[in-house]
């Protein structure tokens, strides 16, 4: 079957299930319940079963119709409570993904300048060769998009077998800052709220982000209630206009990295006002502060400290730092102070990449607090993903340079004892050193081993650093060019990273293997492996345990556990090891389940409990902690710390922070005060550079744009002026210009007046287009608790382009 002729039965079958549904409405689709039979055959012959989306945070459930080895239809799936049938342009399309013409389908070794074929033995060798010539200098970084039995065997592979924490995600790029806020707030990680604040929320505030085409889903969640005759107030709080702002009741612009002004503005108001919510105070929060030196727990401070840090933020000056009128910082005090109302804060990437990143976290989680907006349906600070695992495999498993499985810590003993115990390793085997977070992890890799470059070797899964890192001629080119460090990378399709690798692994991709992802509220979502991957492509979890097999064969320690066996050992249902490193009996044992059975022990310190695997099987996911009833059944939790849903709330508590960081059931509310970004824009470089993401792609684009149809609805990339701006400089729509930042040049079509609407002074450039790398010209300075840099501005100047120098 040709590739056109699947994408025309694809197309065909999709637009059936989506007119199916929309005439029938709920019968219409091919879907089960829990505890029903997974799959369903259909008269035509499709082969229906679910699995969650493979893009963005959010979750979706979609059911997956294949025919003869194929995936041919997608639907959303009814019975799934996060998208209830509907999806967005991109779920839709997303069978077709695994379709590019380019796929990746052998294991290439760069030879003489060129990435030539080679065989699956020779590649494994290869790795472990790079292994072997120092493990304290390999390096492995993966993202969001590692299933969570995948950054689990990474975890193990690297922590518990390398002694090596040399491990982050890419979520370092775009989630750390949540991260990094949850703890200081509350003690541990992720939301306290779900996706059911949305559905109970009378006020909904958008901080520097854009759901409509970001998190179209849970975006269509509110403006539906709309439609249905409920009052939904919207307010958007950016620095520019986008579509959701379309649909705010109100829009506040502040000025580029002025959000903490607002924050504390809001929270001078609450206690001006007497309006803050003194009982859930008195009883539940503590009041903190940064400390000298700099520690994510700060010091303590008291109330009438943090009354007094807060007398400067007016509204008056809080309109002078930010640009917002000082009549709307009152709108949100008013509020925020109100008792009849319910309020959900939203936020993305605009709060996380941020050098102030932390701090803006916490101060959007302390106006919840110190209000008492928080705890009962639609009422919640609420910090979304861009990753369909981000919070399963980057945060829950833990697979950053500091972190253990379950919310451990490398630096304590007791937690790396827990690893050493689960992993049935040799006490010590565990570094508790933490390893090199994303931005020092390729500098030292692109920095010559002469100078103190200690990483010689990076292996790359599931994600594009070639594309994606920040000031990317500083952090990953000097590597690629030096013949002393070598670039591994597992992939679906040739991109950025794999232009520059010395050896190339094809991947399979979705359901083309089994998986576990964990969305944005603590859902935890299976599935089954569907169709088959093509030609030598094999999944990334195989690959990890395939160059353990081999380290273990050539006699190295850290591949056999403290019984002499294999550390990634698989038993069979009768308790004898299954050579799971040979390919073709890979599929003879569910290694997820293994895997996420094992990985399950550590779930349990900062309850986050997990239900057994065979449990999701028959679910469209479950929020964690799921905790086993007398009964036998699983029970999940929406709302945590809140005794009237979280299971470990102490009795006699209606709130319980069980995992404070001061230790007394408290949360924390921070003071945290505004200052001054580490780049301006000037007489040199007049202007502020923000770069993001659009609803057609995906991140960087090495999927989406093998789509046809999301290609052609947004086939490149472009920078958006504002009018004034681009009449001052005598810039047209669509002409080329050229952008300058102190760290590279950039020539790209202009957009004036499009979808989106950048303020005077300000530029928006989209990342997912591999050939117009934005990131050549973004900033690399990052937060000092998160480590997460700043995509969101830097200072940048903008000139047309000459006719003559563009046909060029």
């Amino acid at each position: 079957m040709s590739a056109q002729h699947d994408r025309r039965e694809f197309l065909k079958l999709s637009a059936l299930a989506a007119a199916t549904t929309a005439a029938t409405g709920a019968q219409a689709s091919p879907v089960v319940g829990i505890g029903e039979s997974r799959k369903r055959r259909t008269a035509d012959g499709v082969e229906w079963d679910k699995a969650p989306c493979r893009f963005c945070g959010t979750g979706c459930h979609v059911q997956v119709g294949t025919k003869a080895g194929k995936v041919v239809a997608i639907a959303g799936d009814e019975l799934a409570d996060v998208n209830k049938g509907l999806l967005c342009v991109k779920g839709y399309h997303v069978g077709l993904a695994l379709y590019g013409e380019d796929r990746l389908t052998k294991p290439l070794l760069r030879k003489n300048g060129k990435l030539v074929p080679i065989s699956w033995d020779e590649a494994i060798s290869v790795v472990a060769d790079r292994v072997m010539k120092d493990p304290k200098g390999f390096a492995f970084y993966g993202s969001g998009q590692w299933t969570i039995p995948e950054g689990y065997a990474a975890q193990k592979f690297m922590k518990g077998g390398l002694s090596c924490n040399h491990i982050d995600p890419n979520a370092r790029l775009c989630m750390a800052s949540a991260v990094t806020g949850f703890i200081a707030t509350y003690g541990v990680d992720e939301p306290a709220g779900c996706y059911a604040d949305l559905d109970a929320a009378d006020v909904v505030i958008l901080w520097g982000n854009n759901p409509a085409e970001m998190h179209p889903i849970l975006f269509s969640r509110i403006i539906d209630r709309r439609s249905r005759g409920e009052t939904v107030k919207l307010i958007d709080i950016g620095t520019r206009r986008t579509r959701s702002t379309a649909h705010a009741d109100h829009y506040l612009q502040f000025e580029p990295h002025s959000d903490l002004a607002i924050a504390n503005g809001i929270a001078h108001l609450l206690l001006a006002n007497g309006t803050w919510d003194q009982d859930f105070v008195d009883k539940h929060c503590n009041f903190r502060k940064d400390s000298d030196p700099a520690a994510l727990k700060g010091e303590a401070m008291t109330f009438e400290d943090y009354k007094a840090a807060l007398a400067e933020y007016t509204p008056e000056r809080v309109e002078e730092i930010s640009g917002v009128p000082a009549a709307d910082i009152r709108m949100l005090g008013d509020l925020f102070g109100r008792r009849d109302i319910k309020i959900t804060s939203l936020w993305c990437m605009g709060a996380n990449q941020h050098t102030r990143g932390t701090a803006m976290n916490t101060l959007l989680h302390g106006i919840h607090l110190l209000s008492g907006h928080f705890g009962t349906p639609g009422d919640a600070p609420t910090s979304l993903t861009g990753q369909p695992s981000a919070c399963g495999t980057a945060r829950e498993v833990g697979t950053l340079a500091h972190a253990l499985p379950g919310g451990r810590l490398v630096a304590k003993d007791k937690h790396r004892a827990h690893a050493e115990e689960y992993w049935n390793v040799p006490a010590g085997r565990v570094n508790g050193k933490p390893g090199y977070h994303t931005v020092k992890m390729w500098e030292q890799w692109s920095k010559p081993e002469a100078d103190g470059g200690d990483v010689h070797t990076i292996w790359v899964q599931v994600t594009n650093p070639g594309q994606t890192l920040p000031n990317r001629d500083y952090l990953f080119s000097p590597g690629v060019r030096d013949p002393n460090k070598f670039l591994i990378v597992s992939d679906v399709y040739p991109t950025a990273t794999t232009e520059g690798a010395d050896l190339v692994l094809p991947a399979s991709m979705w359901v083309e293997k089994n998986g576990v992802f964990g969305n944005s509220e603590r859902r935890t979502q299976q599935w089954f492996k569907q169709v088959e991957p093509p030609g030598d492509a094999r999944d990334d979890c195989w690959q990890i345990i395939a160059v353990a097999r081999e380290l273990f064969e050539r006699g190295m320690e850290g591949m056999k556990d403290k019984d002499g066996g294999f550390l990634f050992s698989v038993p069979d249902a009768s308790g004898r090891e299954v050579p799971v490193w040979d390919w073709d009996r890979y599929y003879d044992v569910n290694v997820d389940k293994h895997l996420f059975e094992e990985y399950r022990q550590f779930t349990r310190l900062k309850q986050k409990d997990l239900a057994p695997y065979d449990v999701y099987v028959k679910t469209r996911g479950l929020r964690w902690p799921v905790v086993e009833q007398k009964d036998g059944s699983w029970r999940e939790t929406k709302f945590r710390f809140s005794a009237f849903d979280d299971p470990y709330v102490a009795e006699g508590k209606e709130y319980d922070f069980y995992n404070s960081t001061t230790g007394d059931g408290r949360a924390q509310i921070w003071f945290r005060p505004w200052g001054e970004p580490p780049e301006m824009p000037d007489e040199e470089y007049p202007l502020w550079l923000c770069t993001g993401r659009v609803l057609e792609h995906w991140h960087s684009g090495s999927m989406t744009r093998r789509v046809p149809q999301l290609r052609d609805a947004m086939p490149q990339a472009y920078v958006e002026l504002n009018r004034v701006d681009a009449d001052a400089l005598a810039i047209d729509n669509g002409q080329m210009v050229r952008l300058t930042t102190r760290r590279g040049t950039l020539q790209l079509p202009a957009w004036i007046d499009g979808r989106g609407a950048p303020p005077k002074g300000t530029v928006f450039v989209p990342f997912f287009d591999e050939r117009l790398l934005i990131n050549n010209l973004t900033l690399h300075l990052f937060d000092p608790f998160s480590k997460q840099p700043d995509f969101k501005k830097c200072a940048v100047k903008i000139a047309p382009v000459p006719q003559t120098a563009a046909l060029e």
